[in-house]
């Protein structure tokens, strides 16, 4: 009876320690709510909300909680993302005109077809970012170690002198 009343206390303390977490981690309804009525929700939790299909242009989300997100066939063009969580993004067909991503964490985001000239990339984490078809040859702060772990194809359109390898 001792080892399973062991495991129990064990299995107790997981759930709780897992369930104490999860809340910094889900949702915030109200902050996505704002945000997808148009408002500047800067450092909001905005994880897995739906922009897609969203005019939001000159927005500000920096530093804001976005992963997961989709902003595909979204126009956010002037927007900042500077230092923001942006792992997983869907921006699918997404005008990014001008918008500012530095410092942002892009992992694994895809970016297929996106339209992102004059967007700002500097210190941006791009490791895993698909941008295959994206037109990012007017991009400013790209450097070709950040687009090392990056990939595209022979549409997508980069400054002069970098390059990326095809996405498998």
């Amino acid at each position: 009876m001792k080892p399973l009343t062991y495991l129990s206390s064990a299995a107790v303390a997981l759930a709780a320690l897992a369930l104490a977490a999860f809340p910094a981690s889900a949702q915030n309804a109200s902050e996505i709510a704002h945000a997808r009525a148009g408002g500047n929700c800067p450092h909001c939790n905005l994880f897995q909300a739906d922009f897609a299909n969203l005019k939001l242009k000159g927005r500000d989300f920096a530093g804001a909680r976005l992963r997961q997100s989709d902003m595909s066939a979204a126009i956010m063009n002037y927007t900042t993302f500077a230092g923001g969580d942006l792992r997983d993004v869907n921006a699918y067909g997404a005008l990014f005109t001008g918008a500012d991503f530095a410092h942002a964490n892009l992992t694994n985001a895809s970016f297929v077809g996106a339209y992102l000239e004059g967007a700002n990339f500097r210190g941006a984490h791009l490791e895993g970012v698909n941008f295959s078809g994206a037109e990012m040859d007017r991009a400013v702060g790209l450097t070709q170690s950040q687009l090392s772990g990056a990939c595209g194809d022979a549409a997508t359109r980069l400054p002069r002198g970098l390059y990326l390898h095809p996405c498998s």
